[in-house]
């Protein structure tokens, strides 16, 4: 009988690898292998099934084609928003925007090396437009993260990376020097960044700045409280000479700025804080209309207001809105800027300003003629520079700030809200106070109504106590009277009112408070006696429901 014949050995075992090193398409190595074969497209939706993608492309070896590229449509780019607000799909859970992460090496050239439109992820074709859409919605570590994933995904990212026209950034203390280096570099159409240090910033930032973003128009640099801000009057001028594009820059803890010397045709915005001790201050900025410019509330502060006042005028001719921000203020700096003849001015804000009394009221009310925001909290002005006020500016002016005035009275308000009809937000915080001494609090201290914490740096009078306040006006919409400890009685009827501040206003009685706002949403009440509360709140409930009920 003849032998069965034996069986074939079995094939030796696999060896043991990391992955698929060949392509899925055309079965070549991969290493240093751009795949030519056709792309697998689905069936038409009339018949057929799609062809299933081969597993082993699931890395995504194919890289896409640079955005902007010939044959794809113009497409309007996305800002990138990369500080610490969260995703829109969990805004619980806030991704922590850290700028110390491992840097990787940047893609070697601007463009991707072929045109693929897809990418497999998970087994599956997802085309690279969809997965750079979804990339968008991480932070940076997400969006660094997912480059090392595989070379699909470096280079989605890297269309995330170049279609950033917008992005904001935290950099924490512990980052190494060169990570704006190593990010900025890869946002070639980057035109808009705010930076949010937690590290020292000096001349070598600017100069990564200058040299990694060259379509900047607009920088924001904000200083943490441990950081310092080290850069000079000569760094900063360099910085913008190099940015002749840069329209917008907005810089604090500019404590080291001994002089400033700018010169700059297309800058139109600057904000500078925490300044101290100019020895210099020149501004050739013809395009100008916006200036802020806050100095530290030092008593060796020897600023020169009064020439940089004066130089205003023939520097910066085209100011819309000013705000300065110096105990050194006085009647003479503002007398220096009526001699400026900055009449386009519709938004001036001069707060600290002990020494600013009723004759630089008169000096404005010359020089400017259509203000809609007039700032003079800390000043000394009374109620006869409120009168001024009134005449000059009653078809323009919509909002007026005079916390911590100590020589403005109930009178001064009432006069105020009767002959300005198109006043909407009138501010009079500790302006009718018992006792000013050793007291603190917000103001309104920016020209976009920030909220600052300043002490009261005044002598002032002694307000009587038991005072009434009666307000009547048809277009008010935010009235703050916070820290008014000398109104015992309060009547407002302001058909359009939604926010009224009465915090610590501790002498004010329950029964001797009427408020006639049928829109009011918000009460601010801290620090009043607990049946001022009650008394607030029966009466904006009484108010909600006659609204209501006549709805």
């Amino acid at each position: 009988m003849a032998s069965q014949p034996k069986p074939p050995p079995p094939p030796p075992p696999r060896p043991k690898t990391r992955g698929n090193y060949n392509c899925g398409r055309c079965g070549q190595p991969k290493k240093g292998h751009v795949c030519v074969a056709p792309v697998p497209v689905a069936a038409p939706s009339g018949g057929g099934s799609a062809p299933s993608p081969s597993p082993s492309t699931s890395s995504g070896a194919a890289s896409a084609s640079g955005g902007g590229g010939g044959g794809e449509p113009h497409r309007l780019r996305r800002a990138l928003s990369f500080d610490e607000a969260g995703t829109p799909s969990s805004p619980e859970k806030k991704p922590k925007v850290e700028g110390d992460v491992e840097m990787g090496e940047p893609e070697e050239g601007g463009e991707d090396d072929d045109d693929d439109a897809v990418m497999e992820v998970g087994g599956r074709p997802v085309p690279r437009e969809v997965m750079a859409e979804v990339l968008r919605r991480l932070g940076p570590r997400g969006v660094m993260a997912a480059a090392g994933v595989s070379r699909g995904w470096r280079d989605c990212a890297g269309r995330v990376w170049r279609a950033a026209d917008e992005l904001r950034l935290r950099v924490l203390a512990g980052s190494g020097a060169g990570i704006l280096a190593a990010l900025l570099p890869r946002c070639a159409a980057l035109s808009c960044l705010h930076l949010r240090m937690e590290r020292d910033v000096d001349a070598s930032t600017l100069a990564c700045l200058a040299s990694s973003c060259p379509s900047l128009k607009t920088l924001e640099i904000t200083m943490a409280a441990n950081a310092n801000n080290k850069m000079t009057g000569e760094d900063l001028n360099h910085f913008v000479s190099e940015k002749p594009s840069l329209s917008v820059l907005k810089i604090g803890g500019c404590s080291n700025l001994d002089f400033i010397n700018l010169c700059s045709s297309s800058l139109s915005v600057l904000w500078l804080s925490d300044l101290c001790s100019l020895s210099k201050s020149v501004m050739n900025c013809p395009n100008m209309s916006e200036l802020s410019l806050c100095f530290e509330q030092q008593s060796n502060d020897c600023t020169d207001l009064v020439s940089l006042m004066d130089a205003m005028g023939r520097t910066c001719s085209n100011l819309n809105k000013m705000h300065i921000s110096s105990n050194q203020l006085s009647n003479e700096a503002v007398f220096a800027l009526e001699s400026a003849n900055l009449r386009g001015l519709s938004m001036l804000s001069l707060i600290l300003g002990s020494k600013i009394t009723d004759a630089a009221v008169a000096s404005i009310v010359r020089s400017c003629t259509s203000l809609e925001l007039l700032d003079l909290s800390g000043s000394s002005i009374s109620d006869n520079g409120i009168g001024m006020i009134c005449k000059a500016f009653p078809h323009t002016l919509s909002r007026l700030l005079l916390a911590l005035c100590p020589n403005v009275t109930t009178r001064g308000i009432q006069l105020a809200t009767a002959q300005l009809p198109h006043l909407q937000l009138m501010d009079c915080g500790m302006s009718l106070c018992t006792n000013l001494n050793n007291e603190k609090g917000p103001m309104f201290g920016d020209i976009n109504g920030g909220i600052r914490i300043i002490r009261k740096l005044c002598a002032a009078k002694k307000q009587p106590i038991h005072q009434r306040l009666i307000i009547k006006h048809s277009n008010l919409k935010k009235l703050s009277l916070w820290g008014c400890s000398a109104i015992d009685a309060l009547y407002v009827n302001c058909p359009e009112l939604n926010d009224l501040n009465l915090n610590s206003c501790t002498n004010l009685h329950p029964e001797r408070l009427l408020l006639q706002c049928p829109n009011l949403k918000n009460v601010h009440a801290a620090g009043c006696q607990d049946m001022l509360i009650g008394a607030i709140r029966n009466q904006v409930n009484q108010l909600n429901q006659l609204f209501h009920a006549s709805g």
